[in-house]
């Protein structure tokens, strides 16, 4: 288990860089006349080849800042698990977007870290 955050102002500093990148990743953009949102994301995705990988190399900088901010190992496979299957999603042509901006794995990995960072230290 990895230790708690001994500086809650960094973890709060690490969520808000996490909050804003998810923002821009997955909901930034709205379909007119729609509640529905995307961002980034599926756009970067539709490059040819290399799409599906910028975005998750994107992705994996809020899994670098969960780690330094104090989140366990299972919630951070848990991150990997969300990329991964966004990544595996988006390798489909074409197609492979519609899932992609759906899946919005930036904002499940913002809530998993978000959950684990405002439980209270468990005792020792």
């Amino acid at each position: 288990m990895a230790p708690r955050p001994i500086d809650p102002h960094r973890a709060a500093r690490a969520l808000e860089r996490v909050r804003t990148l998810s923002h821009w990743m997955d909901s930034r953009y709205r379909v007119p006349g729609t509640n529905w949102r995307f961002g980034l994301d599926p756009i970067i995705s539709l490059l040819p080849a290399v799409g599906d990988a910028v975005s998750v190399a994107v992705s994996v900088w809020p899994l670098m800042e969960a780690k330094r901010a104090g989140v366990r190992r299972r919630v951070l496979l848990k991150m990997v698990a969300n990329l991964g299957l966004d990544f595996l999603a988006g390798l489909v042509p074409l197609i492979g977007v519609i899932p992609d901006a759906w899946y919005k794995a930036n904002t499940r990995n913002l809530k998993l870290m978000e959950r684990e960072l405002q439980q209270p230290p468990s005792p020792s």
